[in-house]
């Protein structure tokens, strides 16, 4: 491809990403709000436009950081991930109602320099969704994790969430 074409490919790719975005906005900020009236949705679509001006405005699209890079295996993290999270809410939930409160908090340092930017938010997040866990901090690639228990801290240092994290990217 010339260096043209390159160019023409990667501004509709970064236009696709625009109209994604929208559609997910208008359908979010439709379901979230509940209201179906002309004129709130009306207002709606207005704010929804309105970021979208500000965000490509600011080239948040023209930049492959930002872009959608996963497939069918997100569906299965995430299935994989509401399953860590009601067997830690049901571990915490012990731990909060034993008669004598047995925690050993713990700070755990993960690297996850290997990762690619997106998918060390994607494990943050994921680490913080967890009950008894909460990422304190990430920076060059490093996650400063506090954990409840020392259970949940030997389980992020084991390193299951990373490892499914990184496999969502590899193809």
């Amino acid at each position: 491809m010339n260096p043209e074409t390159t160019a023409n490919h990667s501004s509709g790719r970064a236009w696709l990403r625009v109209l994604v975005l929208g559609v997910l906005l208008i359908a979010a900020w439709l379901l979230w709000s509940g209201f179906f009236k002309p004129l709130l949705i009306g207002l709606g679509v207005l704010s929804c436009v309105l970021t979208l001006y500000v965000v490509r405005r600011m080239g948040y699209f023209d930049d492959e950081t930002f872009a959608f890079n996963y497939d069918f295996r997100l569906i299965g993290f995430w299935a994989w991930l509401g399953k860590e999270i009601v067997t830690s809410s049901v571990e915490v939930a012990r731990v909060v109602l034993q008669p004598k409160i047995v925690v050993s908090p713990s700070i755990v340092d993960i690297d996850a320099s290997d990762l690619h930017v997106v998918d060390q938010a994607l494990l943050g997040n994921s680490i913080t969704l967890t009950p008894g866990t909460l990422t304190l901090d990430v920076h060059e690639g490093r996650l400063l994790v506090h954990a409840l228990t020392s259970e949940s801290a030997a389980a992020l240092e084991e390193g299951e969430m990373k490892r499914r994290v990184a496999a969502l990217r590899s193809r």
